[in-house]
């Protein structure tokens, strides 16, 4: 069923001003929600921008305030898909930004090969002005999938975009050949594909946001009088990690849609710099006003994973929700507990931003900055206490 807003506006054709017509697949996620708020302010390059979004629930609270066209679609129904998207006839260009996490790689690689595939099929023939699709991936281009990690030769770090594929199934791979095979069809359709690390950024929707998970495991200990314990390894807390932060991931996808000098080229996007978990676990603590514990190695075997320590707090979570008059949303949901056992328990996998540089990107962010800004705009919407 088609949920698009502002009512009433004729989105098939853009009025004069515009320039450029976005549409963000995905708008709800980590980086989505990013673009959301980047493309439609006026010094943003390639404006001015009218901008689709489009995210398979109703349109979210935190989100109704971005000045978008937002179409909510089931992009795994190939007829919905065609039915809501084809009429977007103004597309000039496609951000994808999302993805759906299944039991395995094999399904992951099915599945959102399918979704990609029903978004060009819905818009590419019906959208002659269309000239560029941004495609987010990641660094598991370099490492595999989550669940060969360790288990098999991945890349040496630090990852460069010119390291081949590796011999093993990864949906990201399946989305690239999606988008080369459509790029054939259409003359002078160019493309571009990026590869954040571990994203830093604000969305209750996104299944892998480190920074949800972390701010929702703090609070939990705060209600609950328990110090803020590190629950990984030796090698996750001494390691040197980067992170990506979300509008900068969105700022180099949108300087690669309308520069000449990115088109057709993959990109790695990280923040520039460097932390460590040991670090960054004080600034966490003191942002919820909870005691914190530093890595104890005589305990390493015993603390559990944090997906474990999780599994019976749902109750907590509600708890804490209705106190403290937040946006109600379910431990389930918000948790991303797996994605931070694997920061907070693997060896970090590191990546040059060589590439973005000699190209003429070079933005960059302080990556304690971006976490505590992040965390703030969480508390902000009233995502956590």
């Amino acid at each position: 069923m088609s949920n698009v807003t502002p009512k009433g506006d004729n989105y098939n054709s853009a009025p004069p001003d515009y320039k450029s017509v976005a549409l963000v697949v995905g708008v709800t996620g980590i980086v989505g929600n990013s673009l959301a708020e980047i493309l439609p302010l006026s010094n943003t390059p390639g404006g001015p921008w009218k901008v689709y979004g489009v995210a398979r629930r109703p349109r979210p609270s935190w989100n109704a305030d971005r000045p978008i066209h937002y179409i909510q679609c089931d992009l795994t129904d190939r007829n919905q898909t065609r039915a809501e998207l084809s009429k977007l006839t103004d597309v000039t260009h496609i951000f994808y930004v999302t993805w759906s996490s299944k039991p395995t790689e094999l399904e992951n690689c099915h599945v959102n090969a399918r979704m990609l595939g029903n978004v060009l099929e819905a818009v590419t023939p019906h959208a002659p002005n269309l000239q560029h699709v941004c495609l987010q991936t990641g660094r598991k281009h370099y490492a595999g999938p989550f669940e060969l990690w360790g288990k098999f030769p991945a890349h040496e770090p630090p990852f460069h975009e010119d390291l081949p594929r590796l011999d093993v199934p990864n949906f990201y791979y399946a989305l690239e050949d999606v988008l080369m095979a459509e790029v054939k069809k259409k003359e002078g359709l160019t493309w571009s594909v990026h590869r954040p690390g571990a994203i830093f950024g604000f969305s209750p929707h996104s299944l892998i946001n480190v920074i949800s998970g972390l701010c929702v495991y703090a609070a939990i200990c705060k209600h609950e009088g328990k110090p803020l314990k590190f629950p990984g390894s030796r090698v996750g807390w001494d390691s040197y990690w980067d992170a990506s932060d979300a509008d900068l991931v969105a700022e180099q996808q949108i300087w690669a849609a309308v520069n000449p000098r990115a088109k057709n080229e993959a990109f790695n996007c990280s923040n520039g710099d460097v932390f460590k978990w040991k670090h960054m676990w004080k600034v966490l603590a003191e942002k919820f006003e909870v005691e914190y514990e530093e890595f104890k190695e005589e305990e390493e075997d015993m603390v559990p994973r944090l997906e474990e320590m999780m599994r019976d707090k749902g109750g907590v979570w509600d708890d804490i929700v209705r106190e403290k008059g937040l946006v109600a949303t379910k431990l389930e949901e918000i948790g991303c507990w797996w994605v931070v056992d694997i920061c907070v328990r693997f060896e970090s996998r590191l990546d040059i931003m060589n590439k973005s540089k000699e190209c003429g990107f070079l933005g960059f962010r302080n990556s304690k900055t971006s976490f505590v800004s992040w965390v703030d705009k969480m508390k902000a919407y009233k995502i956590v206490p």
